[in-house]
């Protein structure tokens, strides 16, 4: 343990969360209702973190909505159904501590904060229909809207927003009205005046949440505020040092420092060393940078890594961020909608575009007799009833496509050559996807056949298959796509024990310091990253992490470790 004390204390509190997200803030909030002092360190000036640009989602298996809804579900099954999912990269008893806690942590945050959760109707597991374990719904909650107004004159505008997602809508209003490939239909006078009140849904309404329970209790939150390291005397973490307005604060921690400023997805060095991905682009901001392994590495912390989470996005000419670089737009929902294909530099799809857990996998295989990646770089391509009928990232149908952005072609073959890929190919990619698409059928790679896919990226009004649609009216339009990190949920993190306590190379608890969300190693998920499951780590994290911290640990997962007999 390190002992680095400093000369003075400039600020003192029992827990100094770091990171304003749901992680931090959670922490920050149980420990104020424990009985305990907190602080939240925030780098960015606006405060909601990750969470606010994210679609708000929160998986909770036998939470108490779905239940006053007649739908059965449990904690067994929960866990057997992200078992299963992790292929045994992650930790049984990882996974059984997230599920087990999850649905308390929910119940405790409604009751103490007011924050109102329901059932996203009709959205099922990733694998429902795969495993016996999984759910058509239930599972995955979402937030009531939130009115930003109660905020308060100066925390509304420094409470984060979200450029990508339409929070002013939630996923019941959009999916009703037939999802993200029927956008043209959704309810954008609601939207207008949801906006107009400020009335926030989504990942922006789910964080704003949390910062209004902090605020009510008072609890500091300090932005610009960068920490740059921890702080021991020698037998555990006592405090943290910060950099604000270039001058060192000394900030002391009574009780424990729980690090929740996300993870590394803006770092490409970490991006490639960490990960495995190379020349990774991002939605989310420039403070997520790796700050988790910068504190926690010098005292010892050990890391944990699993499979990647890859994505695939584009930038449309003349789009920037809220830091005024190019914006990417997730092509998640956009490659699995009717009359669409992805093609690899052999003119060749390779994967099912509707399910990006599969699909994704393939984009950074590599060939090792050619030393290539067979499959990067890829196109998207589409034919005039995609523009007709269906968005285009954040292009609306009918409106001018951009000038310089991708290519258009009258046929197929001529398409191929300004993509630079082989015609003969392209041309009898298209003819074989096109005689089965008219089927509803994708014999290849099973696209469409996933009610997931149908759900999230799908056109219900469109048969006999939701993902599928032939290529058949020109012009055809391919732009190229770019890899695209998974909106900060990394495939390395933190390692922690139970009560969320990071661990040293000997798997012995660091004393005094926790983390929570996306800085921590996601091993209930292993393998595979169910929707929500993010969002509800960071919350059931930092709940975990402030209750041992003010002596209040949960004893939940023994009981339950006792009962399942692992």
């Amino acid at each position: 343990m390190i002992r680095n004390l400093p000369p003075h204390w400039d600020l003192e509190a029992d827990v100094v969360a770091l990171g304003s997200g749901i992680g931090g803030l959670s922490a920050a909030i149980t420990a104020h209702e424990n009985g305990a002092s907190a602080i939240v360190i925030e780098r960015s000036d606006q405060v909601g973190g990750v969470t606010a640009l994210s679609m708000g989602e929160v998986w909770v298996a036998g939470n108490h909505h779905a239940a006053e809804l007649g739908i059965e579900d449990s904690v067994d099954s929960g866990f057997r159904y992200l078992q299963r999912l992790a292929m045994g990269y992650g930790s049984d008893l990882a996974t059984l501590n997230k599920v087990v806690h999850a649905r308390q942590a929910l119940k405790y945050f409604e009751d103490r904060i007011g924050l109102r959760m329901e059932v996203i109707r009709g959205c099922p597991d990733y694998y429902y229909g795969a495993t016996n374990d999984s759910v058509a719904e239930g599972r995955m909650l979402e937030c009531v809207p939130f009115a930003g107004a109660t905020l308060g004159e100066e925390w509304q505008p420094r409470t984060r927003l979200s450029p990508q997602m339409p929070y002013g809508l939630t996923h019941h209003d959009m999916f009703a009205a037939g999802g993200v490939a029927n956008m043209v239909k959704w309810d954008f006078a609601l939207m207008g005046e949801r906006l107009t009140r400020d009335e926030r849904c989504l990942g922006p309404g789910l964080a704003a949440y949390f910062v209004k329970g902090a605020l009510d209790r008072g609890i500091p939150l300090l932005t610009g505020a960068s920490a740059e390291e921890l702080i021991g005397d020698g037998e555990r973490i006592v405090g943290v040092r910060v950099v604000r307005d270039g001058q060192d604060l000394y900030v002391k921690a009574n009780r424990g420092v729980v690090v929740a400023v996300s993870s590394y997805e803006r770092n490409q060095d970490l991006n490639k060393t960490l990960s495995q991905q190379l020349e990774l682009g991002s939605i989310v901001f420039s403070t997520v940078d790796g700050s988790n392994f910068r504190l926690a590495g010098p005292v010892g912390a050990r890391i944990a890594r699993v499979p990647d989470i890859t994505s695939l996005g584009m930038r449309v000419p003349g789009e920037e961020d809220e830091e005024g670089h190019p914006m990417y737009r997730s092509m998640l929902a956009v490659i699995g909608q009717p009359h669409t294909i992805v093609v690899n530099r052999a003119g060749k799809r390779f994967g099912n575009e509707a399910f990006y857990r599969s699909f994704y996998y393939t984009i950074d295989q590599i060939d090792g007799g050619t030393q290539t990646h067979p499959n990067f770089p890829c196109w998207v391509v589409i034919d005039s009833q995609v523009r007709e009928k269906y968005p285009f990232a954040s292009i609306m149908p009918g409106q001018d496509w951009p000038e310089g952005f991708g290519f258009v072609a009258d046929s197929i073959r001529e398409l191929a050559g300004r993509i630079g890929i082989d015609a003969d190919a392209l041309d009898a990619t298209v003819a074989r996807f096109n005689a089965h698409a008219e089927k509803g059928e994708d014999p290849d790679f099973g696209r469409g056949s996933h009610p997931w896919s149908a759900w999230m990226c799908g056109d219900p009004y469109h048969k006999p298959n939701a993902n599928l649609g032939p290529l058949v009216k020109p012009p055809f339009y391919a732009v190229e796509l770019e890899r695209l990190g998974g909106s900060a949920i990394p495939a390395a993190g933190l390692l922690t024990a139970l009560h969320c306590r990071v661990v040293d190379w000997h798997d012995r608890p660091i004393p005094g310091l926790y983390a929570a969300g996306n800085s921590v190693a996601r091993m209930e998920t292993g393998a595979v990253m169910q929707s929500g499951v993010s969002n509800a780590r960071g919350m059931t994290f930092g709940w975990l992490a402030a209750r041992h911290a003010t002596g209040d640990p949960s004893t939940a997962l023994e009981a339950e470790v006792k009962r399942m007999g692992l």
